[in-house]
This record gives structure tokens, C-alpha cells and sequence, in this order.
């Protein structure tokens, strides 16, 4: 007998070397309990063996007899079991007869029902962490002694050991997994600025390290300020849950989450009464909020069809992950609105430059008059140089246009052409436009400054109405002209400009010289090549073409189809001085196509015949040297007399003819001779 026994001892510990040989030899934890079953039936009697689950609170049960099929599960509540006492006791315990046990009568009723007898229960832990319960169960009544629970007990802390490292194996897998997530969150982010493409991306990524079946974001909308799903990954999506899914619920979790700003790992009875996502078969969700700089920017969703899917430490490692995302929002966001500003800027930026090319809506120079061919003559002679030009000429004339011209002849048409009109800009600010200035340089300089000098570097510097650079500055201007260096307003540091200057004026530099108000110098270093731009008076020839060139261009901006100029119209803008010049008669031009009503242009003729017969009447009269000279010009104011008298009227009873006592076709006659026009007043 004593043989017998010491057999039967050496063949369970030559079991648990087995045992131990074949859990080395494993990588995982697959199946363990499956391998501990195998070598327990070569030593132990049972017919059926279960395993106590903690993490799910579940009682798997595996029949070893006829059958060899596993029994349903059963929870813990349940059955009042056995495993789940031996589990919280932290002891082992045998039940010789489970008809004469007492407690577990749920239990004991079942194991009764299916006919087993006798029960032997064990620890599944290690001095750190604890799995659960290992239970052993016989149709025969006393079938478990002490030898046989230090055995099971020594077997299942095997078992136990084997389950540690492999969970420390997975958990140091799944550490890495994550960090390895996080790291490629922020290489994504730096790499991809397409919002919807990137976090596409990003929710399939959190999908596969959680394991778990879908991940989405929702961010506002725009417009609306409505939450919508904005990038979705669902591989197993019946479609209720879709990408622009609007949130309109403000009790809907997502919203929730938004508002509060405080993640939500929810259950299966809370996703049931929260929205589409309980329909996709989700059995857990985690709802974490994108923070960026303390202002909620969306809602990571992160589901399972599992139940109790996220521990605290995955929800904990998920707003590590939800902070990555936020960060990939808002430069999404920024770049977006960067992208948005840059086009901006471009068009505003074509759009300038169209202004300074084409402002008073010339696209070119026009006119044909002899006086206009000579400065166009003049501009490219110069042009091709890099020499200083000095454009004067009356106020509306079409200085600028000709600064602009002369830039675009020349080398440095590729590079800047930078104006500024020195009369628009107050005298203390003056300076610090044209040099810059550092900040702090003086009250009010928050930044720094670059000043239009500099901008016009290698292109072209046009200074419009030179003369109203006061006398203290004029100094540095000479030396920008002469050394082309200068210094920021609150620099020391010199700095370089190669800038062409054109300058323009409506003033007379010399007699400002003469009277001390410009600097010679400087006006000498300004004149190197004087252009004169003829006032529009000295070339009337040019005035059709214009009006026509305005009228042409004011329709198409208006809307308006004028093809028709009256005769007397045309001639009353011919004849007419025009103080303002060029810029005058745009005005005029602009305004007559406003209140055209059909094809022919209506221009208030009346008052511009008038002030041309008031100019001829005030005409002064040139000294005579001679009788006739002095006959002829008495004649000449008795006749405009008689005109204004009778209301321009030559011919009938109350003509300027029937006054002077002479036929009509004697005062025409006259009046030729005498060169008087007819100029009706409108009275």
C-alpha cells in the first residue's frame, strides 16, 4: 500500500514538472487552463473541473465525463458559489458532500442536479495579483483529502504564475502599443494639416490599440456651431452612425461632454437612452473632450461591443490621446485659417497691384496729341535708367500714371513699385514711414517697422507731392538719394537700399528754393531729368478719346449700354478749360453715365458753355498799337454784348442782328472774322 502511495505522489510531481516544462514553453496564455485540465486528469479524479473569472465574475464550467462538453456559464451572484467564496476568503475549501452542505444552496442544488457529489476549491493567485478560483467536482462522495488540495493548490499556482507574466507581458505589449500610438499621433500632426484626412487616420489608429470597434470625433460646425460626426471608423457600422451626423440633442452625451469639458465612460443602460449608438450594438463608450489652451474644441469617441470595455487607466491613457487630437485640431484649424488669410491676402495683394497699375482705371496711357507724345518721348528715354525723375505738372494731370510707366520700361519691373504721398501723412509720422522705425522708438511704436525705402528695395520708390517734405527731413532724404543708406527711427544700424526715386509735384521747387522753403541740394539732386505733364487744356485733341475711353469703361461697371455722345456735348467737354484736368473730367464722365437712363450719354452741357462764355467775355484786352486794332476790338465787345443781351440769339426781333441795326448774315460774317463763338447760356 505504502508503494501505491508513494507512486501515486511521485506521478503528481512528476506531473507538475510537466506542467511547469509545458507553460516555459508557451509564449502566451492561450489556453492555460485548458493545459492545466490535461495534466490534472492524469492524477487527480474529477468529472468536472471550473474555472472563477474576477475580472468578469463568471463560473466556466468544462464536463469531463461522457460528454466532455462545457457547461453554460453562470455568474457569481448567481450561484452563491463555491469559487467565488474560495476567491474572497483567500482559502481553499472541500465539500465531501455537497447534499450535506449547508451554504451555497443555489450552488449545491445545481451540482446535485447534474450529479456530482464531492468538491474540492483552490486559490488562481500569486503574492501580487489575484485571477480567480480553480474548483474540482466528483460524482463520488469524499473524493478530495488534504493530499489532494496541496496538489490542486500547487498546480494552480503554477497556473497562477504563468497567467502573472503573461498579463505583464501583455500589459508591457499594450504600454508600448500606446506609446507607440502617441508617438505616431504627434508625427501625424506635424505631417498632415488635411483635418478630416488626419483624423480619419487618428480614429483608426485608437481603434486597433484599444481593440475595441470604432472610434470617431465630432467637432462644431463652422456656420452653425452644430456638433457633427466629422471623421468616423466603424468597420462593422450598420449605417445609423455616418460621417456629418448632426448632434441636435443637448442632452445627447456628445454634446454633454462638449459643454462640460469632463470625459464620460458609460454603460450599457446609459448608451440606451443617449442616442443612434446603442443601435450599432455598442455596449460600452468612452466620450473624452479635445482641450486645447482650456477651451473644449470637440468630443473623442472611442465605442465597444463589449460590456465594461474601458478601465479607469484606459480612460486615463485615452485623454492623453484626446489631448494629441486636440492639438492636431487646432493647427488643422489655425492652418485652415491661415490658408484662408493667405488667399485672402493674394487676392488682395492682385488687387493692389491692379490699383497701382490701373487706379483712375487707365489699363494705358491715353491720347494722341503731340504734347502727350512728347512725354511718352521723354519717359522712354529715362526710363531704362536707374536716374531720379522729377514729374511736375498741375494736380490731376496723371503724374503717378507716368511714375508707373516709367517702372514698368525699366529693369526693376519685377521688383516693388512703393508710393507715398508725402502730403497724406502728418509730418511726425512722415519720417517713420519712409525709414521705419524700432520698437519703442517713440510713444505709441508697439513693433517694429519697416519703412517704404526699404520695401522698395531693387524696385522703384515713387514720393508724390515731394514738395511737402518738411525741411528738417529733407536732409535724410538727400542722403538716402546720394550714400543710399539711412537709419530706422530708435536704430544705430545703417541700413542699404538700391531704390530708384521718382518724384512728383505740383509745386514750384525753384521758387520754393528761392524763398527758403526746399532745400537747393536736394532739389538739384531731384532734377536730374524734369518731366512736365501737360495740363489737359494744352491738349484738347486728346479730350474725345478720353471721354470715350470713360465712358466705355464707367457702362461696363454700371451696367450700362452707352454707344451714343451728342455732337454739342462733346463739343462743350472740348472747349471746356478743366481746372481739375484728367481727374475732373473722370468725375464728370462717371457721373453723366449714373444718370444716363438710355443709350445717349447725358452730360449738364449748361454750366460748361456757360463758364467758357464767361471766359470769352472776360477775356482781357490785348494793348493796340493801331486804330483798326482798336476799332476792331470795340466791335468785337459791342457784339458779345448784343449776344448776352439776347440770350445768344442771332436772328428774329429780338436777335443780337435787329439790336445792332445789321442783316443776320452780316454779324455772322462779323463774328467769324472776329472769332466769337456762339455760347448758350441755357436762360
Amino acid at each position: 500500500m505504502a508503494e501505491v502511495a508513494g507512486a501515486a505522489e511521485a506521478a503528481r510531481y512528476e506531473s507538475l514538472i510537466r506542467l511547469a516544462e509545458a507553460i516555459r514553453s508557451r509564449t502566451g496564455d492561450d489556453d492555460l487552463f485548458g493545459l492545466l485540465v490535461d495534466e490534472l486528469r492524469r492524477t487527480l479524479p474529477f468529472d468536472a473541473i471550473a474555472q472563477f473569472d474576477d475580472t468578469s465574475t463568471k463560473i466556466n464550467w468544462r464536463n469531463e465525463g461522457a460528454s466532455g462538453e462545457p457547461w453554460p456559464s453562470q455568474t457569481a451572484d448567481e450561484t452563491e458559489s463555491v469559487a467565488s467564496w474560495v476567491h474572497e476568503n483567500q482559502q481553499s475549501l472541500v465539500i465531501p458532500d455537497v447534499e450535506d452542505e449547508t451554504r451555497f444552496a443555489p450552488g449545491m442544488q445545481w451540482l446535485q442536479f447534474v450529479g456530482l457529489r464531492s468538491v474540492c476549491a483552490v486559490l488562481l493567485s500569486t503574492s501580487r495579483r489575484q485571477f480567480g478560483s480553480i474548483v474540482l467536482a466528483s460524482r463520488l462522495v469524499g473524493a478530495y483529502g488534504p493530499e489532494d488540495v496541496r496538489f490542486l493548490s500547487l498546480a494552480a499556482a503554477q497556473i497562477a504564475l504563468a497567467m502573472d507574466a503573461a498579463k505583464n507581458f501583455r500589459d508591457s505589449q499594450r504600454a508600448e502599443e500606446r506609446l507607440r500610438l502617441l508617438l505616431d499621433l504627434t508625427n501625424r500632426i506635424v505631417s498632415n494639416l488635411d483635418l478630416r484626412a488626419l483624423l480619419r487616420e487618428v480614429s483608426a489608429s485608437i481603434r486597433h490599440v484599444m481593440h475595441c470597434e470604432g472610434a470617431a470625433v465630432s467637432l462644431p460646425d463652422p456656420e452653425t456651431g452644430e456638433l457633427r460626426l466629422i471623421a468616423l471608423d466603424f468597420p462593422g457600422s450598420k449605417g445609423i452612425l455616418r460621417e456629418g451626423l448632426a448632434s441636435r440633442d443637448l442632452t445627447n452625451s456628445v454634446a454633454r461632454v462638449f459643454a462640460t469639458g469632463q470625459a464620460l465612460n458609460m454603460t450599457r443602460e446609459e448608451l440606451q437612452a443617449d442616442g443612434p449608438s446603442a443601435g450599432e450594438g455598442a455596449q460600452s463608450m468612452c466620450r473624452l473632450p479635445l482641450v486645447s489652451r482650456d477651451r473644449v474644441l470637440g468630443v473623442l469617441s472611442v465605442g465597444a461591443v463589449r460590456e465594461h470595455a474601458f478601465t479607469d487607466d484606459d480612460v486615463s491613457f485615452l485623454g492623453d490621446v484626446a489631448k494629441q487630437v486636440a492639438i492636431a485640431v487646432e493647427n488643422a484649424i489655425a492652418y485652415d485659417k491661415i490658408a484662408t488669410l493667405k488667399d485672402k491676402l493674394a487676392q488682395e495683394k492682385v488687387y493692389l497691384e491692379d490699383e497701382i497699375r490701373t487706379e483712375l482705371n487707365f489699363e494705358e496711357i491715353v491720347g494722341s496729341s503731340e504734347a502727350l507724345r512728347h512725354v511718352l518721348r521723354q519717359v522712354e528715354t529715362v526710363a531704362p535708367t536707374d536716374s531720379t525723375v522729377l514729374i511736375y505738372g498741375e494736380t490731376g494731370t496723371g503724374k503717378e500714371l507716368i511714375a508707373r510707366a516709367l517702372h514698368t520700361l525699366s529693369a526693376r519691373k519685377g521688383h516693388a513699385f512703393v508710393k507715398l504721398n508725402c502730403a497724406a501723412i502728418p509730418t511726425g509720422l512722415l519720417e517713420s514711414e519712409l525709414f521705419g522705425h524700432e520698437r519703442g522708438a517713440f510713444t505709441g511704436a508697439i513693433a517694429q517697422r519697416v519703412g517704404r525705402f526699404e520695401l522698395a528695395h531693387r524696385g522703384t520708390m515713387f514720393l508724390d507731392e515731394i514738395g511737402e517734405v518738411p525741411l528738417e527731413l529733407q536732409p535724410k532724404l538727400l542722403r538716402v538719394l546720394q550714400e543710399r543708406e539711412f537709419e530706422r527711427l530708435g536704430s544705430t544700424r545703417t541700413l542699404h537700399t538700391d531704390a530708384r526715386l521718382i518724384a512728383a509735384t505740383n509745386r514750384d521747387l525753384a521758387e520754393m528754393v528761392a524763398v527758403q522753403t526746399f532745400r537747393s541740394d536736394l532739389y538739384y539732386r531731384l532734377n536730374v531729368f524734369p518731366i512736365r505733364i501737360p495740363p489737359l487744356r494744352e491738349r484738347p485733341e486728346d479730350i474725345p478719346v478720353l471721354v470715350r475711353h470713360f465712358v466705355q469703361q464707367f457702362s461696363r461697371r454700371n451696367n450700362r449700354s452707352i454707344d451714343t455722345i451728342p455732337w454739342d456735348t462733346m463739343d462743350a467737354l472740348v472747349h471746356y478749360p478743366w481746372p481739375g484736368n484728367i481727374r475732373e473730367l473722370q468725375n464728370v464722365i462717371e457721373r453723366g453715365v449714373i444718370v444716363s437712363r438710355g443709350p445717349v450719354l447725358k452730360v449738364p452741357i449748361a454750366e460748361f458753355k456757360a463758364h467758357t462764355a464767361r471766359a470769352a467775355i472776360a477775356k482781357p484786352v490785348k494793348p493796340t498799337s493801331t486804330l483798326r486794332d482798336a476799332l476792331g476790338e470795340t466791335e468785337r465787345n459791342q457784339i458779345l454784348k448784343a449776344l448776352e443781351q439776347s440770350q445768344w440769339v442771332i436772328a428774329g426781333p429780338k436777335g443780337a442782328a435787329a439790336r445792332l441795326g445789321m442783316k443776320r448774315s452780316t454779324l455772322q460774317f462779323r463774328m467769324r472774322k472776329l472769332g466769337i463763338r456762339i455760347a448758350r447760356t441755357g436762360a
